[in-house]
């Protein structure tokens, strides 16, 4: 891990996540000085990892999207692993993770939990669809959303099937938008917390 001394320096964030969302939103505060730590589940890890050619278990995409983070893999489904998670959210300063909804009060971490355990955590969940609607409970990629919003119809050759962008839109968003979890100015929410008892749910 290299080490970053930024504006999010002393900032704590656990991430529990997988494929893009998430991780590059850690890779942001990362790369800005957070000690993120991100939380992968055994025991296959963060399918990122297998994503093209891997070198020593990592493929490119990993390795960029998880880079300047420290990491650890923890069996959720054991009572031990679980408790252990929950001990680390509950001496963070933020908490990231894009599961489907209800995973995270399967596990015993869900909001209302660990604003109990850590009134000062600044939680961010990230999803394809949302907490609230008719889709809220789907998984979602960014394939996916390109499809439903049209976007695939009005890509590639004019006599060809739809097609996807060359560039991700919805985790470069996302990673924008999450990234106000641990904020991009010292003094921001994950400052204030310091002098002040705050707390944030912030839900994409």
């Amino acid at each position: 891990m290299t080490t970053n001394e930024g504006l999010l320096g002393g900032i704590k964030v656990i991430e529990l996540s997988h494929i893009m969302a998430a991780p590059t939103c850690g890779q942001l505060l990362a790369d800005m000085g957070a000690d993120v730590i991100k939380v992968e589940r055994l025991p296959a890890g963060d399918d990122t990892r297998r994503f093209g050619k891997s070198v020593d278990g990592d493929s490119a995409a990993f390795a960029m999207m998880n880079r300047n983070k420290r990491g650890l893999a923890l069996n959720l489904k054991a009572d031990t692993g679980r408790a252990a998670l929950r001990r680390m959210i509950e001496q963070a300063d933020v908490f990231i993770e894009n599961y489907r909804m209800g995973a995270m009060e399967h596990y015993g971490i869900g909001w209302e939990e660990m604003h109990q355990a850590n009134p000062r955590l600044i939680y961010c969940s990230i999803s394809g669809f949302g907490r609230t609607g008719p889709y809220a409970e789907r998984g979602g990629f960014d394939l996916i959303t390109q499809a439903m919003s049209g976007i695939m119809s009005i890509t590639g050759e004019g006599a060809g099937p739809p097609a996807g962008q060359g560039r991700r839109a919805d985790h470069r968003h996302h990673r924008r938008h999450a990234g106000g979890a641990g904020d991009m100015r010292r003094g921001g929410p994950a400052h204030a917390h310091r002098r002040r008892p705050i707390c944030r749910y912030l839900a994409l």
